[in-house]
């Protein structure tokens, strides 16, 4: 984030510079306060927009357009001590992967770390509850391995899905 902070500098500084023209030009003060509005409503979208458009991660808390997802399946996770939580997730509803950045905490981390051994362990992935919403609950962990996918239903005999039991027959036999 050491880059974005001098472009938003340079962004902020010009947006400064067309109020001062807006305000100083000879037009109605209805025109002139619609472009000041229209220049401090820049500020923030240039911001988002840096954050959106760079390879780095951005970080959870600046998430406004994906807040209503309730779970996530994370891809990918990077932890890095007293500096942050490196997760690369897919929101539930099929939008495109994203690169996050949460902040250092060592419960967090921990829950991380113990959910990518059980993932692993039992090969069946990897999920994050309430991925954009702080939260202050620590009854469930954020992090959890994926629970096992159910079984596929067995056809048996009284289902109606078939003439009975299956019998193997040897082709050699005469029955």
């Amino acid at each position: 984030m050491n880059d974005l902070v001098y472009v938003f500098a340079a962004v902020a500084g010009l947006a400064a510079l067309l109020a001062t023209l807006a305000i100083w030009a000879p037009r109605r003060t209805a025109v002139r306060m619609t472009a000041v509005v229209l220049t401090a409503l820049l500020l923030p979208a240039s911001y988002l927009g840096f954050t959106t458009l760079l390879s780095q991660p951005k970080p959870i808390t600046m998430e406004w357009l994906e807040s209503g997802a309730g779970e996530a399946t994370v891809l990918g996770a990077v932890i890095r001590e007293d500096e942050g939580i490196y997760v690369w997730i897919q929101p539930e509803g099929g939008s495109t992967p994203r690169y996050y950045v949460l902040p250092w905490d060592l419960k967090q981390a921990q829950q991380l770390q113990s959910a990518m051994r059980d993932a692993d362990k039992n090969q069946n992935g990897l999920k994050m509850r309430s991925p954009y919403e702080p939260t202050w609950d620590r009854r469930e962990p954020r992090f959890y391995a994926a629970p096992q996918p159910a079984p596929p239903p067995k056809d048996g005999p009284g289902t109606g899905d078939d003439d009975g039991p299956m019998i193997y027959r040897h082709p050699g036999w005469d029955v």
